[in-house]
């Protein structure tokens, strides 16, 4: 029954609607939202996965998720594409006495018990999808194993003035987790969770079970699983993660990921030949760029026709950017035309959209409010008028 037995298996939570992300989540999943000019966000768990050495994935998807699973496929370019594991896409479904959507993070695990026991794994890490980072799990599930803990978190340190937005660990000197706070008002340590877990699978099982028969349970790790381990005196151990990480999910913070890709100081090294980030790449001329363009400090990908002012901006497959518009600071996605004279600056511009010609899109200056950068959006496929004017956190949407 187990000869595809598995030390470890990855499930990774990718059925987030991204409502903060407006209308770029209008028709996708948040994981399968374009970022860093070729990848989608959920290119670097994936990768992240494969590099640790980590060969099964189940990948749970819920809301608007044909995009999500058409980009997966068979996980080929992830070298997830195997005989003995693999990558899986898991959705909710109908079983023999009932079927329900999943409820929470909690909830869409157990939901898929019977898949990871196919595997008989003695972990099972629980991923999210809508996070920018690198991280070699092999060095979590090292310590894991060294602490002989039930559950370890991986845990990031934050400014102070920023812990109430996480679920915060508070620990003893060994590292092990004697209280977790969920979004505290006044937080005792910067511990915040990154929503990374290692668990025993055994103890994980039998914590599920017991949560889906607690009726009045919100089905939900940070909630509920976590707290009821403390509180039965389970060995729950922190992991400390020191590098580039980032939820994206504000179009500040997408569009903050997007520009760290720019900066060589942000730590988010895409270039790294020991540790790289996979995407399925479809086949598209190399960029061109004519007489008129002027490019300073930004990522063009394939298949792209420049002929215009671009600067500190990241421009994804296929975009047509025409002569006389001006790029600034900005992202474009997939097959976007910006039309001649347009102007777009602190923007964030949808696939297929179309800007047209003198349309002037966000701020020039740029303005950064209690920490939220101020962008205008455009989503998939909007066309704008001549001459149209889109300022800055406006969201135009089809």
């Amino acid at each position: 029954m187990y000869n595809n037995r598995k030390e470890c298996v990855a499930m990774l939570l990718a059925g987030g609607q991204g409502t903060r992300l407006g209308v770029l989540t209008q028709n996708v999943a948040k994981p399968a939202v374009p970022f860093g000019a070729k990848y989608r966000i959920i290119d670097f768990p994936l990768s992240n996965c494969i590099n640790s050495g980590i060969d099964t994935v189940g990948v749970l998807t819920q809301y608007q998720p044909f995009e999500l699973n058409q980009y997966i496929g068979n996980g080929q370019p992830w070298d997830l594409d195997r005989v003995n594991g693999g990558a899986f896409i898991l959705p909710p479904y109908m079983r023999a006495k009932a079927g329900e959507w999943y409820k929470g993070t909690a909830n869409a695990i157990y939901q898929n018990i019977q898949f990871i026991d196919r595997f008989n794994p003695n972990y099972v890490i629980i991923l999210s999808g809508d996070h920018i980072y690198k991280m070699d799990y092999k060095k979590m599930l090292k310590q894991h194993k060294d602490t002989g803990a039930d559950c370890t978190i991986a845990v990031i340190d934050v400014p102070i003035e920023e812990a109430s937005r996480f679920g915060i660990m508070n620990t003893n000197e060994d590292g092990s987790i004697y209280e977790f706070e969920e979004k505290p008002k006044n937080p005792k340590s910067t511990k915040a969770s990154m929503g990374i877990y290692v668990y025993n699978w055994p103890v994980l099982k039998k914590y599920l079970e017991m949560d889906e028969a607690d009726k009045t349970s919100s089905n939900d790790f940070g909630k509920n699983i976590i707290p009821k381990m403390l509180e039965n005196g389970e060995k729950l151990y922190c992991y400390n993660f020191s590098g580039y990480w980032k939820d994206v999910g504000t179009i500040s913070s997408l569009w903050e990921a997007n520009m760290d890709v720019l900066n060589p100081k942000s730590g988010l090294n895409l270039s790294d030949s020991t540790w790289k980030i996979y995407a399925r790449n479809l086949a598209e001329t190399p960029h061109y760029v004519g007489n008129n363009a002027v490019v300073k400090n930004s990522a063009i990908s394939e298949g792209c026709y420049i002929d215009a002012n671009i600067e500190n901006s990241v421009v994804f497959k296929g975009a047509v950017i025409k002569k006389g518009a001006t790029i600034k600071n900005s992202v474009i996605f997939n097959d976007a035309v910006i039309e001649e004279g347009a102007e777009v600056n602190f923007s964030i511009i949808g696939s297929n959209a179309v800007i047209g010609k003198n349309s002037k899109v966000g701020s020039k200056e740029g303005h950064c409010i209690n920490g939220e950068w101020q962008i205008a959006v455009v989503g998939s496929n909007v066309e704008l008028s001549e001459n149209s004017v889109v300022t800055e956190k406006d969201m135009i949407g089809g």
